[in-house]
């Protein structure tokens, strides 16, 4: 594979998160100065969007580790050759999208992703959106007194929460799972200082939080729903429509992600990557 950078464009995509960027011809090497750039304008907007990537699936796994190590999914396995790479399919019977409601990727892990990079194979021809949530602009908008409250806690993220476990059964089924662990749980931080940015933001998801460390689910929920909807505010989002070959690349430290469940009757197919973390801090 080899990709060149002419001159970057950013067009940003909202108010709060995400950006468009031109420029990349994939017929060129890819320099460490246009690596930068592009990880540059990545932090700063939380999601990077590319389109007309020509990456069959070992460019796409290279180019992903430009930024950095590829791991694999743990309930579902990737490709035959490529283990890192997660197919996320619905076909035209099913009813349930993969990963179809408000979450951080795999938050129930020890170190969950730095990143995702996904690249749409196939469409429907309308609908399949993925909305983009900034945890970094929802935290900031909190009232001082509650950043302060949530500052010092921890919470709960397991991989058995009803609303996302059940959005991979039909992958799970099809594909097998790599891990032999019927549940896989992490306590995290509920504030996360970005290692790279210093920027915090709110790591509570609706898909893999359960509660706060050392309270019940029961008084959890009400500042647990609270928060969910608190970053899901249309003014913390933005929207990206798809294209074959069109890529999104987020930082799974600072944004949440949704794809919309609105094409049923159409095949919608993409092609997931995500990068190592670390311990939330």
């Amino acid at each position: 594979m080899s990709i060149t950078a002419q001159r970057l464009t950013v067009t940003r995509a909202s108010g709060s998160c995400g950006a468009e960027v031109s420029g990349l011809e994939f017929d060129g090497p890819l320099d460490e100065a246009t690596i930068a750039e592009l990880r540059t304008i990545w932090l700063d907007h939380g999601v990077l969007f590319l389109r007309d990537a020509k990456l069959p699936p070992r460019d796409f796994l290279d180019f992903a580790g430009r930024f950095g190590t590829p791991v694999e999914y743990p309930f579902v396995r990737g490709l035959e050759g490529f283990p890192q790479i997660t197919p996320v399919i619905k076909e035209p019977h099913e009813r349930i999208n993969f990963g179809g409601v408000w979450h951080s990727d795999t938050a129930y892990l020890e170190r969950p992703p730095m990143a995702t990079m996904l690249i749409a194979r196939e469409v429907p021809p309308a609908g399949g959106d993925t909305l983009f949530a900034d945890a970094r602009a929802a935290y900031d908008a909190l009232s001082p007194g509650l950043r302060a409250t949530l500052d010092g806690l921890r919470a709960i993220n397991s991989s058995k929460k009803a609303d996302a476990s059940k959005t991979r059964e039909d992958r799970q089924k099809e594909r097998g799972a790599v891990t032999s662990a019927e549940v896989l749980e992490a306590s995290h931080p509920v504030v996360r200082t970005h290692p790279e940015t210093g920027r915090k933001s709110l790591f509570v998801n609706l898909g893999h939080t359960s509660r706060f460390d050392g309270w019940t689910e029961e008084e959890s929920k009400p500042l647990l729903d609270f928060l969910f909807a608190h970053i899901t505010r249309p003014e913390f989002t933005c929207r990206f429509r798809w294209a074959p070959g069109s890529v999104a690349f987020w930082d799974n430290r600072a944004v949440q992600h949704y794809p919309v469940n609105d094409y049923h009757g159409h095949r919608r197919e993409m092609h997931r990557i995500t990068l190592l973390g670390d311990v939330p801090a």
